[in-house]
């Protein structure tokens, strides 16, 4: 039962995966998400059903707009496959049953995927994806953790990781780090709260170090390039997110 519910699972996962696509493309035109058919980027045409089968679609076009042949990004699978790998994530990780908690982290997710991808693409923590995505969370934890130590330990947790990055992007005056990654710092730790926003935080710093020195090495940046730090705190907090617990748990056996 559980494969099956997997499987459902992932191909839920993955047709939301290509509306966040949709979503990502269309903040970056300023259209409306709600309105009009989906289109090709390159000749705007029409998507039909045929051309939508989220992954398939893909595949059998072989990588080609049905109407103009023009290169279909690797962006759209990618993110379908991750959407569709994270909820299946939830269910593994998370009670099913807890039907608040499970809808709460995937709404949460989906808007973690589109900071991380649209950050990648152009640099930038967009406010209008960002204070919703506070303002979920915070709501969530009025509701559910208010009257316990959760909620103090979340808006802490959210205070501090946003200070640390104000103070960095104050001292090197925007030069190190962007004014957004203060404003998601707050965001991931209402939504980790302690102490997995230490989790959080080192795989994000670990992940970005990595990454920095091997394109580097690669000559693909250089060492005062510019590097969007969102999709690493991203990573860093689905990290926190599935395995924190056990993470924090092994580290303080090493003591």
């Amino acid at each position: 039962m559980n494969i099956i519910f997997g499987i459902i699972i992932f191909i839920f996962g993955i047709c939301f995966g290509s509306f966040l696509n949709c979503l990502i493309y269309r903040l970056e035109k300023k259209e409306s998400f709600l309105s009009n058919r989906s289109y090709c980027p390159s000749c705007h045409h029409k998507l039909g059903f045929f051309d939508l089968i989220p992954i398939l679609s893909f595949i059998f076009l072989k990588r080609k707009c049905r109407y103009c042949q023009k290169p279909i990004s690797w962006q759209y699978p990618l993110v379908e496959i991750g959407t569709g790998i994270i909820f299946v994530l939830i269910f593994l990780r998370f009670t099913i049953y807890d039907l608040p908690f499970t809808v709460y982290l995937s709404i949460i997710s989906c808007l973690l995927i589109v900071i991380f991808v649209y950050d990648l693409k152009h640099y930038i923590i967009l406010d209008k994806i960002i204070f919703p995505a506070i303002i979920i969370v915070l709501f969530y934890q009025i509701i559910f953790n208010f009257q316990t130590s959760n909620f103090y330990s979340s808006i802490l947790s959210a205070l501090a990781a946003s200070g640390f990055f104000f103070l960095i992007w104050f001292l090197s005056r925007g030069k190190w780090m962007g004014l957004g990654d203060a404003k998601l710092g707050f965001f991931i730790g209402l939504f980790l709260g302690f102490p997995n926003i230490l989790v959080g935080l080192f795989f994000s710093f670990f992940i970005g170090a990595i990454i920095g020195l091997g394109l580097v090495a690669f000559a693909k940046k250089s060492l005062t390039s510019k590097v969007p730090f969102g999709p690493f705190l991203v990573s860093g907090t689905f990290i926190a997110l599935f395995w924190g617990r056990e993470i924090i748990n092994w580290y303080l056996n090493l003591l």
